[in-house]
């Protein structure tokens, strides 16, 4: 099913974004692990609209229903099965989307591939909306995660042209993953949210939008995780991100900037620290031939700028099978990088419990 993942933990989500709910189920969690409920709350409100001028203005709570998998605080060894109601939606924002496809959604392939049955009031299945139960999936993982050492976190490297310092590829430390989730704009140096800021409500007053870059760290990962060839950890976590609505590109380590330096310089040097192997850089960001280094997990995602924008854009009338111009309906996020941050980690969170295991 195009909708699961994982092979040990089972993840499917479920819902339409202007149905009745979405929702989660996780099926091969271990049982008796504690889930801090007010812990995994904090952690929603990271991802839910509505969360001011940077955000789109939606209101949702986000608040999950557990159906099954939970008893007193902790995991059953039942399928953990959670929804979260939509509460403010409108779909009579998307009559027009029927035979006006959107710019750069998907509605116009999701009408050939399931013809025209398809939900398309604000994306239906395939809406961002849907990263709110995968911020549920995640937001338990991670808790147990930590508690097998594991901690990883995420921030805004890159909104538009303003840039964030990025995570030490060697040095980054528990603290500095935990950083950007306590901020208003989730970074690492609070003096660059500023200029982030200033993107986002420029291309806003234009009535456009702006996309950027999330960075991903993990620390404590065990050695040795990961099967070649299309079983590596880098296949695994880039097949699941790509399950995020609007990413572009996804890299490790170096990534694309190893095209252009040599051997010499990309190459990490092994060497002992306290009794263990090391390597002096971390070019591979914790990856080689699939499997996982001991070394700092590190990689970047590429978010694309919304596609629903306030311009009026061309396009065809399915209907009558001629060019016209839409003005995009709906209420949309000018920038939807901020958000993306915990989804990121969620999806990081569920790929490496679900490898651990």
């Amino acid at each position: 099913m195009s909708s699961m993942i994982g092979e040990k933990l089972r993840v499917s989500l479920f819902g339409q974004s202007h149905g009745p709910a979405v929702g989660v189920v996780m099926d091969g969690l271990p049982a008796g692990e504690e889930v801090d409920l007010d812990e995994l709350r904090s952690f929603l409100r990271r991802r839910a609209p509505g969360g001011g001028p940077l955000s789109t203005p939606r209101v949702e709570k986000d608040e999950p229903r557990f159906l099954s998998g939970l008893a007193g605080g902790r995991t059953c060894g039942a399928p953990l099965c959670a929804v979260i109601e939509n509460t403010d939606a409108r779909p009579e924002d998307y009559r027009e989307v029927a035979t006006a496809p959107r710019p750069s959604h998907c509605d116009y392939p999701a009408r050939l591939r399931y013809g025209g049955y398809e939900d398309a009031r604000g994306g239906g299945h395939f809406s961002g909306r849907l990263t709110a139960p995968l911020c549920v999936a995640g937001g338990v993982a991670i808790q147990i995660l930590k508690r097998r050492g594991v901690h990883l976190g995420a921030h805004a490297e890159q909104v538009g042209s303003a840039r964030d310092r990025r995570f030490h590829p060697t040095g980054v430390t528990a603290g500095d993953l935990a950083l950007p989730a306590t901020r208003r704009i989730p970074v690492l140096d609070e003096a660059r949210a500023e200029a982030m800021e200033r993107e986002i409500f420029a291309a806003a007053a234009e009535g456009d939008s702006v996309g950027g870059v999330v960075e991903c760290a993990a620390l404590g990962v065990p050695a040795g995780i990961g099967d070649p060839i299309f079983g590596g950890m880098e296949n695994r976590l880039a097949a699941a991100l790509f399950g995020i609505p609007g990413l572009r590109g996804v890299e490790f380590g170096t990534g694309f900037a190893a095209a252009g330096i040599r051997g010499s310089r990309h190459n990490d040097p092994y060497r002992l620290k306290d009794g263990r192997v090391v390597t002096g850089t971390n070019h591979h960001g914790g990856i080689l031939g699939g499997i996982t280094t001991g070394m700092p997990l590190v990689f970047r995602v590429a978010v694309k700028p919304t596609s629903s924008i306030a311009m009026e854009q061309k396009t065809v009338d399915l209907a009558a099978m001629k060019e016209r111009t839409i003005h995009v309906p709906g209420r949309h996020d000018p920038c939807i990088v901020l958000r993306v941050v915990p989804c990121v980690e969620a999806v990081a969170g569920i790929v490496l419990l679900d490898s651990i295991l």
